[in-house]
């Protein structure tokens, strides 16, 4: 084929295989700064709208572990103060229980251990009173102020467009101690006294004042049975919240690898890729200069 002044056919393929360097050196730089092979929709569609996706799910699962972290704290909360109005042969119930028995005694001063009852009675309350965590008290209750039920957000999951939102439900009159109608464990009224109201001050050794002991220490027995259900109760949702925290957790991380094999880029590739088109752009460049300098060699044709 001979020389042409107009068309040089060598340095149209060199320019054009320059191109294609250039293009893909872009491409593999792109891939090195972002540390993605596919970072925008434009480098794989399908791949982009799954990670898109996923790290959306991602973030639900962020905000479930944070809900999950507000939930454990309100339990503990809760089962703390139901634990501490158990109480110990030193306080709560089960110190009352005990005074109720000593009371038994014939000729004991019951004014004095009725001192102790009184104590233990406003102590207990205060704990229920206490046990509010972010404005929520399961123990101590509002009617028509305190929702009869709680949900705590334990899960996410997507199928499809469809989202799944999984939560504990937490009833509140398991819990309740005392409630403005007094139909809590410890203030719910039965046989003209509850919990809150015993008071042995006035009874003597007599029969029918005997009886009436027997009733009260069957009232706080019960009620130590009670509160220790609800305290293995909470105990039980504390349990698996810890789970559901570890598993979400556990998700995450998985989700995180999911979209770094779908998007991520193989450094070690990209950097003998990039290594290898920079020396493919340097010898484009010396190919396209080599068919430059042909159209050159024509003037020496018009030389005398």
């Amino acid at each position: 084929m001979g020389s042409s002044l107009l068309t040089n056919s060598s340095a149209m393929t060199a320019l054009q295989t320059l191109r294609s360097v250039s293009a893909q050196l872009a491409t593999t730089q792109n891939r090195i700064s972002t540390g993605q092979r596919v970072s925008t929709a434009s480098d794989n569609a399908a791949y982009w709208s799954i990670a898109t996706s996923m790290r959306s799910d991602n973030a639900a699962l962020s905000a479930v572990s944070d809900s999950l972290g507000l939930s454990a704290a309100t339990v503990d909360t809760e089962y703390t103060a139901l634990t501490s109005v158990i109480g110990d042969k030193e306080s709560g119930l089960t110190k009352l229980q005990a005074l109720l028995v000593e009371a038994k005694t014939a000729g004991i001063d019951r004014t004095k251990i009725q001192a102790d009852i009184t104590q233990i009675q406003q102590d207990m309350k205060l704990k229920a009173n206490s046990a509010t965590f972010n404005g929520i008290n399961w123990l101590s209750t509002t009617t028509g102020t305190t929702p009869t039920s709680f949900n705590l957000v334990s899960s996410y999951s997507r199928v499809g467009g469809t989202p799944t939102i999984g939560s504990i439900t937490i009833t509140t009159a398991n819990y309740t101690l005392y409630s403005t109608t007094q139909t809590g464990i410890l203030d719910t009224v039965a046989a003209s006294a509850s919990v809150d109201t015993i008071n042995i001050s006035a009874l003597t050794d007599s029969a029918a004042d005997q009886t009436t002991l027997d009733g009260y220490i069957s009232k706080v027995t019960a009620a130590i049975n009670s509160v220790a259900s609800a305290a293995a109760d909470l105990g039980a949702v504390k349990n698996r919240i810890s789970t559901n925290t570890e598993f979400v957790k556990t998700l995450m991380d998985s989700v995180d690898r999911g979209v770094g094999q779908l998007v991520d880029a193989d450094m070690n590739a990209e950097s003998t890729r990039l290594q290898a088109l920079q020396t493919q752009q340097q010898l484009g460049v010396q190919a396209l200069s080599i068919a430059n300098q042909n159209s050159q060699s024509i003037l020496s044709l018009f030389r005398g």
